[in-house]
């Protein structure tokens, strides 16, 4: 690993960034364009629908109570790109001034409340810091994930040199608005064994799958299966915060879908697909027709293979009751993780203030070495061993041994027995993709279904889309990677939507993840696969750098601590198409007098 350190001083460096050879012929389309007309058939009818059928336009002024209106700053107070936020008395809002025109809207984002004003505004839109998520400026509707729901927009008026903003008090306290959705046409008329459109797997892909369909006035029935006995939820925060109960992180309530006729089976399992005749065969013999269909199924946990696998107390996190219980057993107990992974990590950290003893086993020398490089590594390591976890490196587990039919030690590869109450597993997984063998669905040999940027398949309409698809990564040159993050599988679910409604939508987003451990995040922006170097600014020591992967002399991906929005603003860099250079960021970072911050985007 190469790269040098230097203390950060308050001074701005912008870094010069070499546009793209071939500029885009033009523009990408609006994902809140109107499509065409189109026609799908449902029980052998055809029928015709128009988005202007359903407008999506609403007057969030309705009741003159609930409005208010204030005068916020003097219009020489902002200059061309500032954001400031502003306080309307019972509420606060966001104001931008970009291009001379002014705008307000929700000053939170609506996934987990960041500041947007500490945020990135680039060409109409606001990035947030904490996880990248972006909003048009203009609309106020989400356009990068993660999360479901767009900000509110407020009204903006120019008088006498004042800006004036006027809001909903109800839109102020709230901070988000869900988009208007069009409802089923004679839902009662269906036969339940045919559906326009069916979507396998209940996770961010699927939702937001569901969800884009009726926001773009798809009026035909939608049914997600899902093999969970809950509805949706927020899966990432299983492993960072296990204490939670499933209201606390349920995406949708039971009514949000009731009311958008978006139809859930739960503890549903497919056993088959027959894309010929575009019926879904589920395990208890029920057949199902469809028009088009969305494979997102996720993957599923490797387990252990040692002597004493099937030891009671030894968990894969995939459920809320899987987390609760993992630290009920924890609580003044010993817990043992295998596997220094993202999971593994932040169940480790979490586990921490709970359990007696906290233990990690890992192959690599240090964690996240693929991921983040051996120094990263090495600081992260330091501040969990700091906390109270050992490691055990470079090792794996060669049994597990019960009393009384329950775990009581872990036994190393290495000879080192570890006391243990409790075992959690985080060693990687699989595409859970194995019931599609028979469905003429390309995918590789690792069980990976292969899709374009439409996220379509080789069969015409089924898509694929989340943790079980390799597609094209528009960042590295239309690489097919697979990434199994949160953000992704949102904008997979996206893209297939509007591609079912022949939309001719490409992916195109910059790949934005993030973990949390000891109130701490880590930030990343890109795709650092096969990265040659790293180019780091700040101080390891102190938790508080950037780190700058390079391949070929092209910066690939970007890593931070406490130093928002740097990974945001990057995100915004490569999402331009521009390139970094490495050169580039080396002589700054080589600076001592210099504090990165990615100018000109």
């Amino acid at each position: 690993m190469g790269g040098c350190f230097s203390k950060p001083k308050p001074v701005e460096v912008k870094i010069e960034v070499v546009l793209p050879e071939k500029e885009r012929a033009k523009e990408e389309m609006s994902p809140n364009g109107k499509a065409s007309p189109l026609v799908y058939k449902v029980n052998g009818t055809a029928r015709h629908y128009h988005l202007e059928e359903h407008p999506i336009t609403i007057n969030p002024y309705q009741n003159v109570k609930d409005v208010v209106e204030a005068s916020v700053c003097h219009v020489k107070d902002l200059e061309n790109g500032q954001m400031r936020e502003v306080d309307l008395g019972c509420g606060k809002a966001l104001l931008i001034k970009e291009n001379g025109d002014y705008y307000a809207m929700g000053h939170k984002c609506p996934h987990y409340g960041a500041p947007l004003v500490k945020g990135v505004l680039s060409k109409g839109r606001v990035r947030c810091p904490w996880h990248g998520a972006c909003f048009s400026i203009g609309t106020g509707d989400i356009e990068d994930f993660p999360g479901l729901d767009s900000l509110p927009k407020f009204q903006v008026k120019i008088e006498k040199e004042k800006v004036y903003i006027r809001a909903s008090k109800q839109a102020l306290l709230t901070q988000r608005r869900t988009k208007v959705m069009a409802k089923c046409i004679s839902l009662s008329n269906y036969n339940i064994s045919s559906t326009n459109v069916l979507i396998i797997g209940a996770g961010a892909a699927g939702l937001v799958c569901a969800e884009t369909l009726r926001q773009e006035g798809f009026s035909d029935r939608i049914v997600m299966c899902t093999m969970d006995r809950h509805l949706p939820y927020d899966r990432p925060k299983l492993s960072k915060s296990m204490d939670s109960h499933l209201d606390q992180i349920t995406l949708r309530p039971k009514e949000f879908f009731r009311t958008n006729d978006i139809e859930v089976l739960t503890e549903t399992q497919v056993a088959a697909v027959d894309t010929k005749n575009k019926t879904a065969v589920f395990k208890d013999g029920f057949k199902m027709d469809y028009n088009k269909l969305l494979i997102a199924t996720g993957n599923t946990p490797k387990a252990l293979s040692c002597k004493g696998k099937e030891v009671e107390n030894v968990f894969n996190i995939r459920t809320p009751e899987d987390a609760n219980r993992v630290v009920k057993l924890a609580s003044s107990k010993n817990a043992v993780i295998v596997g220094a992974s993202f999971l593994g990590m932040e169940v480790a950290a979490y586990l921490t203030e709970k359990a007696h003893s906290v233990s990690v086993v890992e192959l690599e020398e240090v964690p996240f070495m693929k991921f983040f490089g051996e120094k990263v590594g090495q600081a992260l390591m330091k501040m969990f061993e700091n906390n109270r976890v050992k490691f055990y490196m470079q090792t794996e587990v060669s049994e597990l041994r019960e009393q009384e039919g329950k775990l009581k030690e872990v036994v190393l590869k290495s000879g080192k027995v570890l006391r243990a109450d409790v075992c959690v597993i985080g060693i990687g997984a699989s595409p859970a993709t194995g019931f599609l063998k028979q469905s003429g669905i390309n995918m590789d040999s690792k069980g990976f279904i292969v899709v374009n940027k439409m996220m379509q398949t080789n069969i015409p309409g089924v898509f694929a889309a989340g943790d079980a698809v390799m597609f094209p990564l528009a960042l590295r040159n239309n690489k097919k990677v697979n990434i199994p993050h949160w953000q992704m599988a949102h904008m997979h679910g996206r893209i297939a939507a509007l591609n079912m409604l022949a939309h001719g939508m490409e992916i195109n987003t910059v790949p934005y993840l993030w973990t949390a451990v000891f109130g701490k995040s880590i930030r990343y922006a890109g795709h650092g696969e096969g990265f040659d170097d790293v180019v780091f600014q700040g101080d390891l020591d102190e938790l508080k750098f950037v780190a700058f992967y390079t391949k070929n002399e092209e910066v690939i991906a970007v890593a931070s601590m406490n130093y928002d929005p740097i990974v945001s603003k990057v995100a915004e860099v490569m999402a331009s198409g521009r390139v970094i250079r490495k050169r580039d960021v080396e002589s700054v970072c080589c600076s001592k007098n210099s504090v990165l911050l990615v100018g000109d985007i």
